[in-house]
């Protein structure tokens, strides 16, 4: 005999599929048909912006990469794997000397270093703008590096902290007992250890630099140095009638981070989860 509880439990499941189906739908679509425009003309993406292509023109996508989308790309992944990668290993460096060694002030320092989380890019704008034009940094991609990293290494430090104070001490008296450094400690134990939560900082901070706009825009003025968002910009204020053509481009930019997301979907998931939730 089928109880009540059972019937409301599998309802319950039900309803909930449905609704996580109904939001993929809701976030998926927007990209599909974005992509889908990328391969129309103007006159039938006007006529009927949300049937199929009749005509598949994939040459829109080789347009926009010739129009500065394949500067833009190659400009916003290098900025994108350098910042990242620094931020990652300062922030990683920093978290396991607030956790893991015994160093002097380690509150006053972790204060110190989480304190750039209340501080707005927007507010520091200006003074940031004269600092690096002093130093000869304006207009330069090591502005964009240096500003990206300090920015993201407050929030960084916190996860993988977060995520290292949970790791059995044990392991460390292990690791000296064998006679390791503490630096052979930390690149051969630790890290290893922390691969989930490294993986979800490493997302982060590339979903982060991949769609920021502001330093982007006020940083660099150079068509080549121009970072994606900002490229995407100029393109549709050049290129604005061409609908399908900004469509391409858009697409060709949000490609890479959808591939990228998907592919470590199970670790971000779960390092984030630790991470935030301990």
């Amino acid at each position: 005999m089928v109880t009540r509880s059972a019937v409301l439990l599998v309802l319950g499941r039900v309803l909930i599929k449905a609704f996580l189906v109904a939001l993929a739908v809701v976030v998926i679509y927007p990209l599909v048909w974005m992509m889908l425009n990328g391969v129309k003309s103007n006159s039938e993406l006007f006529s009927n912006p949300f049937a199929l292509p009749v005509a598949w023109k994939w040459d829109n996508y080789v347009t926009a990469w010739n129009r500065g989308v394949g500067d833009y790309l190659t400009t916003s992944v290098l900025v994108t794997v350098a910042s990242t990668v620094a931020t990652v290993f300062i922030s990683a460096w920093a978290a396991y000397g607030l956790t893991r060694v015994n160093i002097p002030f380690n509150r006053v320092v972790l204060v110190l270093i989480l304190g750039g989380l209340m501080l707005a890019p927007t507010v520091a704008l200006i003074p940031l703008v004269k600092m690096f034009q002093s130093l000869g940094l304006y207009n330069n991609l090591w502005a964009l590096l240096i500003l990206y990293t300090a920015f993201r290494v407050p929030f960084t430090t916190f996860l993988i902290r977060a995520y290292m104070m949970d790791l059995p001490a044990e392991v460390d008296e292990a690791a000296s007992v064998d006679g390791a450094s503490k630096a052979r400690a930390f690149w051969q134990v630790i890290l290893p250890m922390c691969k989930p939560i490294l993986v979800s900082t490493v997302l982060l901070n590339i979903l982060f630099t991949w769609n920021e706009y502001l330093f982007a825009m006020v940083f660099t003025s150079g068509g080549a140095l121009q970072t994606l968002p900002v490229g995407l910009t100029n393109l549709m204020s050049k290129h604005g009638t061409d609908y399908p053509v900004v469509f391409a481009g858009m697409a060709i930019a949000a490609i890479p981070v959808i591939v990228l997301f998907f592919a470590g979907q199970r670790y971000f998931i779960r390092g984030l989860a630790d991470g935030v939730g301990k």
